[in-house]
């Protein structure tokens, strides 16, 4: 036994040793392929100073980025940081550079046009931005411009508020309520049904708070084979508006990757809810809402933040119905920016070419998060 736990620990003391050396003093090769993307040296071709570019802001090497740069005068190194990951915390702010493409577009001797499709890993999922670069040449080497996007700042103003609020006091330890406490909203599941899609079988439906208190909600589907022995269970996570104040309601989409619908007998949905401290501030209002059709098919708008908070990040999400008013799809996209007042946001979300053409209407909710709680 002594004679196992010295093995076990020498091999750890070799792994932890093994790990230092490799971290501080890595072989070319690995240095040269880190995060799936080969870095290169010298900026002889313009892909070569996009990678050198991309490759430091993945490391959040900002002022090395920012010195790289070509037109560099014309903006600072912290507005160049923020025009990437925002000037307020959002959803870019604690995330990384998971990868990025690029497509050359145009070149000549001295300059070239490079697509550039930066990949974020953030906390719920990638997001994609892509920018149109112009890369130049200086004597042997090439120099990326970077097509900073300026932000008009805010007026000064006054914005009244006049919101609802709700506040939840629970029984304290000293208090003689005896087991008396505060009961969870009633919520209901108002529409449900299961669908199947290439990716496995799918829950879509419609959650509504039924009572006059906010409520937290969630829904979880549990699905059932012939003979009433569970397939799987999964809750909803992202695709649903977690936080519904009274008589709201919130679409719901279950994935079950890799069940076939065929083999399910029935399925056993089990809505949750709790009360939650929260407010009707603040309001985020949809502004020229529009729906694309297939083959391309999208439903794009701008979010308009109309309350004097910023609001760090936004979901939105949309619910689409057939001309029988059952829910035929359930889409959403975080914004990956802080909505400023009175500032307008675009957002954009996909739509399966499939279910594009037996879409006759729709509606969408916007879910918000401030860093001083959960709004809806």
């Amino acid at each position: 036994m002594i004679k196992g736990r010295l093995l076990a620990a020498l091999i750890f003391a070799v792994t932890v040793l093994l790990v230092v050396v490799g971290t501080r003093w890595p072989i070319p090769s690995a240095a040269a392929y880190a995060g799936g993307e080969q870095v290169v040296r010298t900026a002889s071709t313009p892909e070569a100073a996009v990678n050198n570019l991309c490759e430091k802001i993945r490391s959040h090497a900002w002022d090395d980025a920012y010195n790289s740069l070509a037109d560099k005068a014309r903006f600072s190194a912290l507005d160049f940081q923020h025009d990437l990951v925002g000037t307020y915390p959002g959803l870019l702010t604690y995330s990384n550079l998971d990868s990025f493409e690029m497509q050359p577009l145009h070149a000549s001797a001295s300059e070239a046009e490079i697509r550039l499709r930066l990949k974020w890993a953030t906390v719920v999922g990638p997001s994609v931005v892509t920018r149109q670069l112009r890369v130049v040449r200086d004597g042997d080497r090439w120099q990326v411009e970077w097509p900073i996007a300026s932000q008009p700042p805010l007026a000064p103003q006054v914005i009244p508020v006049n919101y609802l609020r709700w506040d939840v006091i629970d029984r304290g330890a000293g208090d003689d309520w005896g087991m008396q406490n505060v009961d969870a909203p009633h919520v209901r599941i108002v529409d449900m049904h299961p669908v199947q899609r290439a990716e496995g079988t799918v829950i879509l439906g419609e959650l509504l708070n039924d009572d006059i208190y906010p409520a937290y909600v969630s829904v979880t589907a549990t699905l059932l084979r012939k003979d009433q022995t569970a397939i799987a269970s999964e809750g909803s996570f992202d695709k649903i508006s977690h936080v519904l104040l009274p008589k709201q309601v919130t679409p719901f989409l279950i994935q079950f990757p890799d069940v076939t619908l065929a083999d399910v007998g029935s399925v056993r949905m089990t809505p949750f809810s709790s009360l939650i401290a929260t407010s009707a501030d603040p309001v985020i209002e949809i502004q020229g809402q529009h729906m694309s059709p297939a083959p391309d098919a999208s439903l794009s708008g701008q979010l308009v933040n109309q309350s004097g908070q910023v609001a760090n990040i936004a979901h939105v999400l949309a619910t689409f119905y057939d001309q029988t008013g059952q829910v035929v799809w359930v889409a959403d996209q975080y914004v990956d920016r802080a909505l400023l007042p009175q500032t307008p946001s675009p957002f954009n979300i996909h739509i399966p070419e499939d279910l594009a053409r037996k879409i006759a209407s729709e509606r969408t909710v916007v879910a918000s998060y401030s860093f001083r709680g959960a709004e809806s």
